[in-house]
């Protein structure tokens, strides 16, 4: 089995829902929203296992995002 080198993000999620973006930039990820803009037009975002191609897809709490080697769970506050 190989080793899982990931980083793993729990993000507590205060409101209904979060900009894909914006989740990317107060999740560390990246510097700015418009840099986790680039990394979703890139392809290098997936949703629960899915590659998302909106920028501001709305995230809920449950949803997994994985990108750069970080996966990001966000949780309920």
């Amino acid at each position: 089995m190989a080793k899982d080198d990931r980083q793993y993000v729990n993000f507590p999620l205060d409101r209904e829902f979060i900009a894909l973006n914006d989740l990317l930039k107060l999740a560390g990820v990246c510097d700015s929203g418009g840099a986790g803009k680039a990394l979703v037009a890139a392809g290098e975002v997936a949703v629960d296992g899915a590659t998302e191609s909106r920028k501001t897809a709305k995230i809920r709490a449950g949803q997994v995002v994985d990108v750069a080697g970080v996966r990001i769970r966000v949780v309920p506050a």
